[in-house]
């Protein structure tokens, strides 16, 4: 693969060709995600954790396997606050527990998995869990703060958002594009401040507010 002289200086200081470009990738998913809440009106659990969840994504053996251990957490995490509900716990200390019970589950799911010889399963690398099982804090409070309907909606949007930007992600046009012109992802700062100063409609407010505009 050609390379940019930026990409092999990288490369020459012994920084691994995809770890450079993994980096490269981070300005782009951030700016697609800050899209999709500025214009879009997608909200997600904020812009860090879709993007971790992404990467979390890439480093797992398939989309399929970051799926299953995304939807576990969740799923995890809102059967452990109706358990924990009739203790009245202080919340980190709640917190601490289901993080407990899921660490439990998904090293559960991951023997299942060696059971049945889904290797890529089992052999599932222990970071991109981890980032994972940290959305089952974000999960937990915007269940306190909103209920549980808005945390299942925004966790859902996490995991849309997230699928989207593993695709980019995971582009070879995209890594080959980036591979010859680094410096390309500079462009993503005159978006973000042209995001930053956007003042009309999101595409979900046209949706949602059609009846009173159809009366204007």
């Amino acid at each position: 693969m050609n390379t940019s002289p930026i990409i092999d200086f990288f490369l020459g200081q012994g920084v691994p060709f995809t770890t450079v470009i993994l980096i490269l990738m981070l300005p782009i998913i951030a700016t697609f995600i800050a899209f999709l809440r500025q214009v879009v009106g997608i909200k997600a659990f904020g812009i860090y954790a879709p993007l971790i969840v992404t990467f979390a994504f890439l480093a797992t053996n398939g989309l399929k396997y970051g799926i299953a251990i995304f939807v576990t957490v969740i799923f995890s995490g809102m059967l452990m606050r109706f358990v924990l509900k009739p203790f009245r716990l202080l919340y980190l200390p709640r917190v601490a527990i289901m993080l407990t019970a899921v660490a439990i589950l998904i090293l559960g799911i991951l023997v299942i998995g060696g059971e049945f010889k889904r290797t890529g399963l089992a052999a599932v690398s222990i970071f991109p869990i981890l980032i994972m099982i940290t959305i089952v804090e974000k999960f937990v409070a915007v269940q306190i703060e909103k209920g549980d309907k808005a945390a299942i909606v925004l966790a859902i949007e996490t995991l849309v958002i997230s699928i989207l930007g593993f695709f980019i992600a995971s582009s070879s046009t995209l890594i080959h594009f980036l591979a010859l012109y680094p410096w390309a992802v500079l462009f993503t700062i005159p978006i973000n401040i042209m995001l930053g100063k956007w003042t009309g409609l999101r595409v979900s407010e046209y949706f949602r507010f059609r009846k009173i505009m159809k009366n204007l």
